[in-house]
């Protein structure tokens, strides 16, 4: 797998190129100019590349919002079902290239931009990452919403508008240190401001009921706090730009921003407390919930948005229908997670204290309305808060749930009568050890389905954490596999994989995903793989440059390049990886002179400020690429870099690079993942365990294509069953015990010996995430890589036949399966099949 040179390409394996409309150029390059003018205010020759992209920005947009309102109006017109999705998280990244590939102007704009003196990747760079989220489920709620978009479903996303995104990650002496995010410091051209559009939130105070006069007792919520939700809107393009929806976030102020009263006598910082109480809400992702104030204000972050949004959309309902009582005939709401549960206990408030309909009507329409994703088997994971925080800040809510748990309770009472293991089992208060409101067990109460997101995982709800709930409600459960939007992981993030599947499948493949599939017939064919593999070399030149500019380490791009990149935590196991790059470091310098394949082995992820150990393995992960990466011994063999700050921007130059993926989380504790999914898709194969999305992957790449190690989910629980202690698989491996010596002893921290005892101990008696006992058959597993990576020919055919079977793992397959089976909304156009790649091909 050597370093290719540029050869031409032969004609076969060559796109079409679509000449440039002059007119629509010219255009193009009248608007910039006019709003570089009157938007901006400055003249071409004084203006910064940041003024330059907020007038193409502006221009942009103009053209999103022509078709937005278009959609819209098309939509009300026709009465459609619409989709509302609450999430916590929007990982939607950079908006400018994806929404003009969306509505087919990126050329235009390229060109128009050239003529004018100005680079659209130069420009692409000023814009920041919108990182309001944290991970897979903010960035699989951006997918989702480009799809909906894309199959022509009305839809709305709401969440908040955080002043700060997920924290900036500087590492300093290998160690994380975090900033603040600053994403809206330029402002952002994208949003349109609401200011019309605003509602009030409330907190605490009391609960009153009296008599309505009719008979009927009528609860009166007297709050003690207002905050009010102001609504910023983005449009949300869809693919060929044909269907916009819009992601609507909500930013919180007080009332009255300033006590006038208090600022006259001299206490300034008084006089805007109210304003800077409210605006906490907004002000920042996940707030560290290790204190009280935090845990306060991660609660009040939540139903602040529900809040709105529930206002929201029962405002638009009784604009466009004038009754709630076909709430769930107009209007779906998925909860994305268990951070928007409350629009369980919100949307019977609203029912029936603001619009008196009686409590058996609420509930019926509100459990048709609503819908719940599961994205965790980690009952931890599964939020829950004090009763006493609940009746502080939402009494009226505390009441509600507890009248639904009543009902609920009776249920089970019915189901086992007389068994109060049961009843505790699926109450929504846990009493065990302080009474809490499980979170979890009111959104599947309050939904009328409730999916996974892989089949494993899925499954796996059924038998672990929501086991007696699924008894109790047989047949809510149900499966929606993760996918992702295409338009971004391949035909932005490898333009040059893209042509080549433009030669190869035919254009249709930009529109149909399942094309793919036509890429086996070149599988073999060695003029092919030439061309496939010099793509992902100039991938892996790009990914080199931006690690030696971020990191000073030179990595060969003719290296196996080993890429592990997400969140940084013990489940998802970056520290099996890391021992496993000790011990090959280790083996390295045994002998040198041995014809190993070079690695550089990438890292990329944040750890939560407050998870002090995933913060250690951070630590660790930067002290052995210190060491190794300075040992002349070795030379390039091994190179181990830590990327920091990632994000969704650095995932799109890495991503496309990488040779190898790590899915090596724990079997049993992944819902999903979809990084495994981008990675496959862009020609890497894939090393992990039969956890999430990996088996459907295999399923669909062939079992072949891709290597499988370590202890199913069913193993895993056994072992634990027997105790954390792994001395007995440590002292059968050599390997595992020398890369654990070396670490506990400090060779990779001389400046501080004892650093990462406490890895080493958690390694040898507390080994609750399988890392030491799955070590050797990932050892084993990375060897054969080592020996699949020398065959050359038959990597490349793995790699290819990777690219050409994920086809099924498209979002847009994904989102006509929630639109089939949860929502009941209809999709635009004739798209495939959900049946899998392999059935196809089968049948």
């Amino acid at each position: 797998m050597a370093g290719l040179s540029d050869q031409s390409v032969p004609a076969k394996f060559q796109p079409e190129n679509t000449p440039v409309d002059e007119l629509a150029l010219a255009d193009i390059k009248s608007a910039i100019l006019v709003k570089l003018r009157l938007a901006i205010g400055k003249e071409a020759a004084f203006a910064t590349k940041h003024d330059w992209y907020k007038a193409a920005a502006l221009t942009l947009r103009d053209r999103m919002v022509h078709r937005w309102l278009t959609s819209d109006k098309e939509s009300y017109d026709a009465g459609r079902k619409r989709v509302y999705y609450l999430s916590l998280e929007f990982l939607i990244g950079r908006l400018f290239t994806d929404a003009l590939n969306n509505m087919g102007l990126l050329p235009l704009f390229e060109a128009a931009l050239g003529d004018l003196g100005v680079g659209l990747d130069e420009l692409r760079k000023c814009e920041p990452d919108a990182a309001l989220g944290n991970g897979g489920l903010g960035r699989l709620a951006a997918c989702f919403m480009e799809s909906m978009a894309t199959l022509g479903i009305p839809a709305f996303g709401y969440g908040i508008r955080y002043d700060f995104g997920l924290f900036r990650q500087v590492i300093s002496h290998g160690v994380q240190q975090e900033y603040p995010d600053e994403w809206l410091g330029f402002g952002n051209p994208w949003e349109l401001p609401r200011r019309e559009v605003t509602y009030n939130v409330y907190f605490g105070g009391s609960i009153e009921t009296v008599d309505d006069g009719k008979g009927r007792k009528q609860v009166i919520w007297h709050p003690g706090e207002t905050v009010e939700a102001v609504a910023y809107d983005t449009p949300i393009v869809g693919w060929r730009g044909q269907h916009v929806n819009a992601l609507r976030l909500w930013s919180a102020r007080a009332p009255d921003p300033l006590r006038l009263d208090v600022f006259n006598t001299g206490d300034y910082v008084s006089a805007s407390a109210e304003q800077a109480r409210a605006e906490a809400i907004c002000k920042f992702l996940y707030p560290n919930d290790e204190s009280a104030a935090g845990r306060e204000l991660r609660l009040r972050q939540e139903y602040f948005f529900v809040s709105a949004s529930l206002q929201d959309l029962v405002k638009r309902h009784l604009h466009s229908d004038g009754n709630l009582r076909g709430l769930a005939n107009k209007a779906a709401v998925q909860m994305n997670d268990t951070h928007p549960s409350l629009a369980i206990a919100e949307l019977m408030r609203i029912l029936v204290d603001q619009h008196n309909m009686r409590w058996d009507a609420a509930w019926q329409i509100t459990n048709a309305t609503l819908s719940y994703t599961n994205h965790t088997l980690l009952p931890e994971a599964l939020e829950t808060w004090p009763v006493e925080l609940f009746q502080r800040l939402l009494p009226r809510h505390l009441e509600i749930i507890y009248r639904i748990n009543e009902a609920h309770l009776d249920r089970a009472d019915a189901t086992r009568p007389g068994d109060t293991a049961y009843r505790a089992s699926v109450s929504i208060i846990d009493e065990t050890s302080g009474r809490r409101v499980r979170m979890g067990n009111l959104a599947f109460i309050g939904s009328h389905r409730i999916n996974g997101v892989s089949a494993m995982h899925s499954e796996l709800m059924k038998e672990t954490v929501f086991h007696d709930l699924n008894q109790l409600y047989p047949g809510r459960i149900t499966n929606k596999t993760n996918g992702i939007t295409f338009r971004r992981w391949l035909m932005l993030a490898n333009p040059k994989l893209t042509d080549l599947l433009r030669a190869t499948c035919g254009e249709a493949v930009l529109d149909d995903p399942t094309r793919l599939i036509k890429l086996e017939a070149f599988a073999g064919d060695a003029a092919f793989q030439q061309e496939f593999r010099k793509v992902k070399h100039h991938n892996k030149l790009a990914l080199a440059r931006v690690i030696g500019e971020k990191l000073g380490v030179q990595a060969d791009p003719s290296a196996l390049f080993d890429v592990q990149i997400k969140r940084i935590h013990e489940y998802k196991r970056q520290l099996l990886n890391l021992v496993e790059t000790v011990a090959l470091y280790q083996a390295i310098k045994d002998e040198p002179g041995k014809d190993w394949v070079p690695r550089v082995k990438i890292f990329a992820g944040k750890a939560a400020a407050s998870y002090r150990y995933a913060k250690l393995i951070i630590r660790l992960i930067n002290d052995v690429a210190e060491t190794v990466n300075n040992d002349t011994t070795i030379g390039s063999k091994l190179k181990v870099a830590f990327l920091p700050d990632y994000n969704v921007s650095l995932a799109e130059v890495i991503i496309p690079a990488a040779d190898l993926s790590e899915q090596i989380s724990t079997a049993g504790m992944e819902a999903s993942g979809t990084g495994n999914m981008k990675l496959s898709l862009n020609g890497a194969l894939t090393i992990g365990t039969l956890d999430g999305a990996n088996i459907e992957i295999r399923d669909n790449v062939g079992p072949e294509n891709i290597a499988i190690f370590g202890m199913t989910a069913a193993e895993v629980v056994e072992r634990r069953a027997k105790g954390l202690d792994a001395s007995d698989v440590i002292n059968k491996s050599p390997n595992l015990g020398r890369a654990i010596q070396a670490i506990e002893t400090g060779a990779f921290s001389p400046d501080d010996p004892g650093r990462y005892a406490s890895v080493g101990h958690a390694l040898r008696h507390l080994d609750h995430y399988v890392v030491s006992a799955d070590f050797d058959s990932y050892y084993e597993a990375q060897r054969g890589i080592d020996t699949r990576w020398r065959a050359g020919s038959a990597w490349s055919r793995a790699a290819i036949l990777n690219t050409a079977r994920m086809g099924w793992f498209s979002s847009d397959r994904t989102i006509r399966e929630y639109a089939d089976d949860i929502w009941g909304v209809p999709v635009a156009g004739d798209l495939p099949s959900t049946t899998s790649l392999q059935a196809r091909k089968a049948t």
